[in-house]
């Protein structure tokens, strides 16, 4: 058996141009990337805001017809109400801070015991996304048949004091969703 051993080069006889980027060409990469960047950073965080009021208008969205399946199912009024902060209602019709959901047997629309609330969903963590509802009517109580005694509840999404969604719940409790022409409602 003649095996071959392999042959080492020395650095005389293999001379190899070791390649790389000059001063210039670097420089000019980071140029090009920095004119990237400051054109496509403001158009990516307008994306970013719209992304985050389609988000909270589908959660929002969901959670009251999730409240009148709940309603329907388990034969119990259900409540959804904007959060204080202690998983009680507040009283007026801000909702930027989250919502929760209830049953209210008694219909003193609060949330009596802890067996009583069955969703609680915060805020969503945009700060300049606000959420307010119909003035005078701070929540919508479901009933066993699926409809939303009152009136209509139309809760918008605003930015900038400008709407930029709503989502309306109907006397038969059905939701949905809509861009709205003018930005009533959503002055502070």
């Amino acid at each position: 058996m003649d095996a071959k051993l392999p042959q080492i080069a020395s650095p005389a006889t293999s001379r190899r141009r070791i390649a790389g980027f000059s001063l210039i060409e670097a420089t000019v990469v980071m140029a090009v990337a920095s004119i990237g960047l400051a054109v496509g950073l403001p158009s990516y965080s307008s994306v970013i805001q719209h992304q985050r009021e389609s988000a909270a208008t589908n959660l929002l969205s969901s959670f009251m017809a999730s409240a009148r399946s709940t309603a329907v199912t388990y034969h119990m009024p259900t409540v959804v109400c904007p959060n204080d902060g202690n998983n009680q209602c507040r009283d007026d019709s801000d909702w930027t801070q989250g919502w929760i959901m209830f049953y209210d047997a008694n219909g003193n629309h609060r949330p009596d015991g802890p067996d009583d609330l069955l969703r609680v969903e915060a805020g969503p963590r945009d700060p300049g996304l606000r959420i307010i509802s119909t003035s005078g009517r701070p929540r919508v109580t479901f009933l066993p048949s699926g409809s939303a005694g009152g009136s209509n509840l139309t809760i918008r999404l605003c930015r900038d004091q400008h709407a930029r969604a709503a989502v309306i719940v109907n006397r038969s409790g059905r939701t949905r969703v809509e861009k709205p022409d003018n930005s009533d409602g959503c002055q502070a």
